[in-house]
């Protein structure tokens, strides 16, 4: 076994996910491979060793995958991840879920190139990296439609999010934003900020990644209609 494989296996076991497939950990691996050439030339995410970047990225990206399936989330359905920027979460779970068709949204060209090559070395179809934004929403969806799941890592704050998000989700979908040690300040603002939202709250789950100890929460919206 890969030094890759033992460290996102056992942080996989430590956080309580189920131990990701062989071809998983295959994939997973060969797209940390190519984040390690391009950072090497393209600021793509801070440098660190590679227990630290097991553990930032991928295996944080996948405590997504139980969250989304405790919503509802079937293979097949597509997901919209904003600000994807190295591929975090979007195509880590692409990588560890070929099933799902995702969107990933990175406005910045290298590293939107930096993911399509990725998709192209793993051999995955059902992903569109889109190098725009969504500042527009009304014209995004439009053309690229609205979707069920949307997803973000520490993109920006949760009200400003939301208004973003909202013409692109679809009725009674879910926005699930990955935050850190400041995600109940950021509920707070929203809760002040957007009492009219169209999104309501209905889960906050909050966990620490395994070896550092740091705090993460994936916070859960659903579009509540007029």
């Amino acid at each position: 076994m890969s030094e890759f494989a033992r460290l996102l296996v056992q942080g996989a076991a430590a956080v309580g996910l189920p131990s990701p497939t062989p071809e998983a950990v295959e994939s997973l691996g060969r797209y940390a491979m190519e984040l390690d050439k391009w950072n090497r030339r393209v600021n793509l995410v801070s440098r660190a060793p590679l227990a630290k970047i097991v553990e930032v990225h991928f295996l944080d990206s996948l405590t997504l995958l139980p969250v989304l399936a405790a919503h509802g989330w079937r293979a097949g359905q597509a997901l919209l991840d904003v600000g994807s920027g190295a591929g975090f979460p979007g195509l880590a779970l692409k990588a560890a879920c070929p099933s799902m068709p995702v969107t990933l949204v990175e406005p910045r060209e290298k590293r939107a190139c930096f993911l399509r090559h990725v998709v192209r070395v793993l051999g995955l179809s059902g992903v569109r990296v889109l190098d725009e934004r969504l500042d527009d929403g009304g014209r995004f969806a439009a053309v690229h439609g609205r979707y069920t799941w949307i997803t973000s890592r520490a993109l920006t704050s949760l009200p400003r999010f939301l208004r973003l998000v909202e013409g692109v989700c679809a009725p009674s979908g879910f926005v699930c934003c990955m935050k850190g040690r400041r995600a109940a300040d950021e509920v707070t603002a929203w809760r002040t900020a957007d009492v009219s939202s169209r999104f309501r709250l209905v889960e906050r789950h909050a966990f620490a990644l395994p070896e550092s100890g740091a705090a993460r929460e994936i916070v859960v919206f659903q579009e509540a209609g007029p």
